[in-house]
């Protein structure tokens, strides 16, 4: 199990270091400047330039990026609060995004498996086309035509929570965006569990798990619902980084004060150092979530770790 983690860590970095790279070469490369402000001189935008060293030749300067960009230090915005580090600016409106993101991947996640095991069980019943209805509509519908509707109905017309959302009514503010950020994760989790527990009721070692007297719960618990998880987690961690990063459309529907909304503002405006780190945080916690995905096929099924610690040995 050492060996296995350490070949998934050491590939980790690897894909870290590989995509600080085209980080930084896409921010050289990017037409523009945050500098090009129409008020000032030429020899003013030099200095500017100068000031933040980004006059150095690119070898330098990317050596100095990866080593701030790998300790946490993701330097200062140039525009948007200008000279005001950029982990200032990340502090609050980060964790308002991871908040609602992951109340939207527990309350997406623990409603898709439910359903997706209840319609595997009750397969063609009316419990199990109720179950695809769900599924097809959660999937057809975008999320924002649903945020709108929650909107209009919950906070307009009823009056259960706040329309917009309110820093000193957190809780509140966040149920509605957090139901609308579900929708699609519900759907698409029910989906690959109805069909995951399907196949593994079908099997052999279901069969004899059955021949053994290992019937009810216990069956679905330790036999069925373990030998689907491997494909639901697959699906599920790419889901968790995408909405603890925020999306934009809810975001602006809610007000909700996230990091979708700066992004969008830091490439703008030309805010490299904001667009980049939020591009950086993102692709980490993708491949931090991947390499968990990794260490956890390993635990759920032993046989993935045992083959691929005799590949690494090899």
């Amino acid at each position: 199990m050492g060996a296995y983690i350490a070949k998934r860590v050491m590939l980790s970095f690897a894909t870290l270091l590989a995509v600080l790279f085209i980080l930084f070469m896409l921010m050289d490369l990017m037409p523009g400047s945050p500098f090009n402000d129409e008020k000032q001189t030429p020899e003013q935008i030099a200095r500017s330039i100068a000031l933040y060293g980004l006059d150095k030749p690119w070898p330098a300067r990317f050596g100095r990026y990866a080593l701030n960009m790998l300790t946490g230090n993701f330097g200062v915005s140039y525009v948007i609060s200008k000279n005001i580090p950029v982990t200032d600016l990340l502090k609050t409106r980060f964790a308002v995004s991871a908040r609602i993101g992951l109340q939207a991947v527990a309350l997406g996640a623990s409603l898709g498996v439910l359903l997706g095991v209840a319609s595997a069980i009750r397969h063609n019943t009316l419990l199990d086309r109720a179950c695809a209805l769900v599924s097809v509509i959660g999937i057809s519908i975008p999320s924002y035509v649903f945020a709108l509707t929650l909107s209009y109905a919950a906070g307009f017309k009823l009056g259960w929570f706040p329309l917009l959302y309110q820093p000193k009514q957190a809780i509140a503010s966040s149920v509605l965006p957090t139901v609308a950020l579900s929708l699609g994760p519900m759907a698409s989790l029910a989906r690959f569990s109805r069909a995951e527990m399907l196949d593994a009721m079908d099997s052999d070692y279901i069969q004899l798990a059955k021949s053994k007297g290992v019937h009810g719960p216990r069956l679905i618990a330790s036999h069925m619902l373990r030998n689907a998880m491997i494909p639901i987690v697959t699906v599920l961690a790419p889901l968790v980084v995408g909405l603890m990063t925020g999306s934009l459309v809810i975001e602006k529907i809610f007000s909700v004060p996230g990091i979708g909304s700066l992004l969008i503002t830091a490439i703008q405006s030309n805010d490299y150092n904001v667009a980049i780190t939020l591009s950086f945080i993102y692709c980490a916690m993708y491949i931090g979530f991947m390499l968990i995905v990794d260490i956890l096929y390993g635990v759920i099924d032993p046989r993935i770790r045992l083959v691929k610690e005799a590949g690494f040995h090899d």
